[in-house]
This record gives structure tokens, C-alpha cells and sequence, in this order.
């Protein structure tokens, strides 16, 4: 946006220079008006408004300090520029005191003239930027002071706020978020016959049941993520609690199911030793409840199959998978062929009981490649395969020739994990690197940038390095104004602005809240402390978060 400019200087000659020898317009800028004294231009700088006011300071009448003196009353976001032929301290020391932008001494060259605008201007445009950071800050920090504790799980587990954020504002919330171990329980409690019942005491006695779980082994934090779903957010000092809840709780719901008379859905994620796991242990935690839900709807119709046609031949799913585990593909003909042994009896044309045995078995073994390798796409992508797969199965051969090509998968899977989104996941790093000075950077943008959807590269970046994309942008930018507090002299709302931060005070209070020391702590003894700027652990936080 053109900045518009306004001239006082009480000998014409040099206010026609000026306003003859700049290309106003080319330049960026627009030359609204001038004036021989302060008293005349007074009324038109009312009038217009210029962004820049550019002043004579000795002169008739009404001088270019008094005149300063009642722009900067009457219109603070005017910038000031004094000129003079007189080199007086001063008038320098009072122009200070006024707090005008620049005071320079004539004769002034025109490209030396532009050169000071255009930086007067770039500083109107950083003020301006700044106050709508500051605007949309002050509109954000409202709606958190409204913040519940449930909402501040909520944006945790969702890799929604950064680790430093979120420990500030738990503490404004007087919620105790610290911890060494996390992890996350999902639940859905269901009632298959009347689900409308699920309301008032009835689930909030579910509820109580399930809490009694965690009581003597956790602190529980819950958020209502639905009517009937909830995230239980579990914390710890010592990992051996969260271990044995993450171990007993399948059985301990059952408990509860049977106590209840209701149907409970459930998802376990796993145990995170850092606040910014949260999202990771969460995300497993839906993908974990996704896959019981299809297991146990699967387990039920292969019960019900197996009483209907008296079968008493079961398939172990948990000897299949840790033979894959352990086993190696030379072992692989001879086991199968001992594990559906039972198998052989079955007539294929008359019951769907096999059919059913295998799939519960792949199942399983899709469900143990996911924990352990990462690979939801490929498992998605191989399902239906898997399932045409299934039903071309015919004779007892058949189902050990599908056995084999299943573990042949599974293997062909462990191979893949190693490394498997390591460019993906370098090709964000490094967009993040080249763009964290853009305020608006965001994780949409850089799952665009790689040609993913934001909520599959939110997923697989927490699961390759251990951190949230929010968080990782957060150090990105922290280790920046590292650097530049060292290396150079600017401002901290000079280098907050450089590195995507327009608001100096949140800049302030989010680096004391890194780095354990406010920037002037930093800038004094910085210097010593370059090597260890580097280093994971000592810049992850003075605090366990």
C-alpha cells in the first residue's frame, strides 16, 4: 500500500526540489500536500493524514519541533522525519524526546531522501503487521482464558497447540499437565439395544467405572470427545503403572461391560516419556479402537458360525503372528501347514467357518504389521487384495497357500519400515526451514507442499520423529532468534518478526518458556552457550514437558 507523504520547509525552493526530483508514484509513494510553516500545514496534515510527515524544523511562526510536538499527540501512527541546516544537538536531543523517526541535515539528496522513506515505510508496514498479530493474539488469548480443561486436552491429543503453549496454559488453568510418561485410553460406551438410554446417570456411571480403573496406578485427565466418547489422557512419574494399565485394561473393561450391561469400544496408545507425544500416543490410540471395533464384529460372527456348525477347530491368531515376528520364511511351509492342521476336516463348499478363521487371523496380523511397522496406507491398500484373496479359497491347500503369501507379506512389510518416510518427512523439514518466517506457515501448507493430506502427514510426522509439526515449527523458529540474538544486534520485536513472530510480548514470554532464560538473560551470556543451542536435549526445556 502507497505511503502517503506530506512536506513543511518554509523556503519553496527546496520544497519544489523535493517535490519535483522524487518519482513519487514509481517509488511507492504519494506526495499529498506541503506547506511553508507549521501553523499553515497544521489543518491540512489533519486534513490528510499522511503516513509520513517530513519537516523543516527552524521556521516561522510555528517551528518543526512544535509541530512534532502536536502530529505525535494528535496523530501517533504518523512517522516524523526532521530535516534542518542546522547542526545542533540540541535540537537532535529534543527531536529524541518528541520521538520522531529520523532527523538528518540538509542538503538532503533525493536518492538518499527515497532511501530513508522506504525504510520508514518497511517499519509503518512491520507496526502494521504487528498490531494485527497483536489484534488476532489478544482475540486468540481470550478464547483461551475460556479454555476448559477438556478443550486443552482435545487440542493436545490433536497436535493442535505446541508443547510450551500448552504447559502455559494448563498452568493458567491450574491443571497439573506435567509428567515424565503419557499415554492415552479411548472410549466408546455403546448400548446395542437402545442407544437413546445412554444419557444422564446411566453413562456417567459407565464412566465412574472406567475412572476406577486408572485411580490407583495414574492421574487422569478426560475430555468428552462425543456423547458417548471419551479421551482419557493418563500421566505418570514412573512408567510401570501406565504399563500394567495399558497391559490389564482390555480385561478390566470386560469388568465393566459385565457389570454394566454395557458395550464399551475401546483404543490404547502407546506410552510417550514427552508432553509432545501426546498426539502420538493418541493417534494410535483411534487406529488401535478402529481395529478392535473390526476384530471383535469379526470374533463374534466366527463364534456364532463355529456353535451353528459344531466346528471346535480354532485358528491361535497370536502363535500365527509370533511366528512372523520370529520366525524366518524357510520355517514358514512346515508351520502353516501345522497350524491349520484342523483345518483339512473342514468341507469349503458347506460352511463358511474357514473362510471366517482366516480372516480372523489376517486380522490379526494386519493389525500386529500396523503397531509395529507404520504401515496404515499399505495395510489399507493390500485389504481388499487379501479378501479376494480369502474367497477364492476352495480346499485346505488353498488356505495354506494364502497363509504363506500373508506372512511373505508381513515381511515384505518389515523390510519396507526401515526409513520408509524419511525423504517425506526431510522434504517438510527443509520447507519448514526455508519458510518459518511466514506467519501464517501452517501444517496445511506444508502437507500441500509435499502433496499429502494434512491429517496423514500430522500422523506419520509425530511417528517419525517423535514430535508434533506444531512443535517442531516452534523450536524451528526458537533456534533462530537463538541464532540471531547472537549474531547480530537487532531488537527482539525486530528478530521476533523475523522469525513468524509479530507479537514481541508472546515472542518473549514463548522463548523464556523454551529456553529457560528471558532474551536479555540470552543475549548476555548466549554466546556461551552456541554449542549447547544445538543440542536436543538441553533446548527441548530446562522442565520434563
Amino acid at each position: 500500500m502507497k505511503k502517503r507523504i506530506f512536506l513543511v520547509d518554509d523556503e519553496i525552493a527546496i520544497r519544489e526540489n523535493i517535490r519535483n526530483c522524487v518519482k513519487w508514484e514509481q517509488e511507492g509513494f504519494i506526495y499529498c500536500g506541503d506547506a511553508s510553516d507549521g501553523e499553515m500545514a497544521l489543518p491540512l496534515i489533519e486534513e490528510l493524514k499522511p503516513d509520513i510527515l517530513i519537516t523543516d524544523i527552524k521556521m516561522p511562526f510555528m517551528n518543526g519541533l512544535e509541530l512534532s510536538t502536536i502530529v505525535r499527540q494528535q496523530l501517533p501512527d504518523t512517522k516524523i522525519i526532521l530535516i534542518s541546516g542546522h547542526d545542533e544537538f540540541e535540537y537532535a536531543r529534543q527531536a529524541v524526546r518528541i520521538g520522531v523517526e529520523d532527523y538528518c541535515l540538509k542538503p538532503i539528496g533525493s536518492a538518499d531522501l527515497v532511501a530513508l522513506l522506504h525504510e520508514v515505510a518497511k517499519k509503518i508496514d512491520m507496526e502494521a503487521a504487528r498490531r494485527k498479530e497483536l489484534d488476532r493474539l489478544t482475540k486468540s488469548l481470550t478464547e483461551k482464558e475460556r479454555l476448559t480443561r477438556e478443550d486443552l486436552i482435545r487440542n493436545l491429543c490433536g497436535g493442535l497447540i505446541a508443547t510450551a503453549e500448552a504447559v502455559e496454559i494448563a498452568t493458567k488453568l491450574h491443571i497439573p499437565l506435567v509428567a515424565r510418561y503419557y499415554a492415552v485410553i479411548l472410549t466408546d460406551i455403546q448400548d446395542d439395544e437402545i442407544p437413546s438410554r445412554l444419557t444422564g446417570a446411566g453413562q456417567q456411571e459407565v464412566e465412574n467405572a472406567i475412572a476406577r480403573i486408572f485411580h490407583p496406578y495414574a492421574d487422569v485427565l478426560v475430555s468428552r470427545r462425543s456423547r458417548t466418547e471419551r479421551i482419557w489422557l493418563l500421566k505418570s512419574d514412573h512408567i510401570e503403572p501406565l504399563q500394567h494399565i495399558c497391559h490389564m485394561f482390555s480385561d478390566a473393561i470386560q469388568s465393566v461391560e459385565s457389570s454394566t450391561g454395557r458395550s464399551i469400544r475401546i483404543g490404547i496408545g502407546s506410552i510417550q516419556n514427552r508432553l509432545q507425544g501426546v498426539h502420538s500416543s493418541f493417534i494410535e490410540a483411534e487406529d488401535d479402537k478402529h481395529w478392535r471395533k473390526i476384530t471383535r464384529q469379526h470374533q463374534q460372527t466366527l463364534l456364532s458360525l463355529s456353535s451353528a456348525n459344531r466346528q471346535d477347530v480354532f485358528l491361535d491368531r497370536d502363535t500365527f503372528t509370533e511366528f512372523l515376528v520370529l520366525g524366518s520364511k524357510e520355517q514358514a511351509e512346515p508351520f502353516i501347514s501345522r497350524f491349520t492342521a484342523g483345518l483339512s476336516q473342514i468341507d469349503w463348499q458347506s460352511t463358511l467357518f474357514g473362510y471366517y478363521a482366516l480372516t480372523d487371523v489376517t486380522l490379526a496380523v494386519l493389525n500386529k504389521a500396523r503397531k509395529l511397522y507404520r504401515n496404515g496406507d499399505s495395510i489399507r491398500d493390500a485389504i481388499e487384495e487379501l479378501q479376494r484373496g480369502i474367497n477364492k479359497i476352495r480346499s485346505w491347500q488353498d488356505a495354506c497357500d494364502y497363509l504363506l503369501r500373508l506372512a511373505r507379506l508381513f515381511w515384505q512389510w518389515r523390510a519396507e519400515a526401515a526409513g520408509r518416510y524419511g525423504d517425506l518427512i526431510a522434504q517438510v523439514k527443509a520447507y519448514v526451514q526455508e519458510n518459518y518466517d511466514k506467519v501464517e506457515l501452517s501444517l496445511q501448507d506444508a502437507a500441500q507442499h509435499v502433496n499429502i493430506s494434512p491429517s496423514h502427514l500430522s500422523k506419520i510426522f509425530s511417528q517419525e520423529t517423535g514430535q508434533t509439526f506444531i512443535d517442531f515449527l516452534m523450536k524451528t523458529r526458537i533456534r533462530k532468534a537463538m541464532e540471531l540474538l547472537i549474531t547480530t544486534n537487532a531488537k527482539s520485536y525486530e528478530i521476533a518478526f523475523q522469525v513468524g513472530y509479530n507479537d514481541p510480548s508472546y515472542f518473549s514470554n514463548l522463548f523464556k518458556r523454551v529456553t529457560g532464560m528471558t532474551i536479555r538473560e540470552f543475549r548476555k551470556n548466549g554466546w556461551r552457550l552456541q554449542d549447547l543451542a544445538k543440542e536436543e536435549d538441553w533446548f527441548e526445556s530446562p522442565s520434563p514437558i
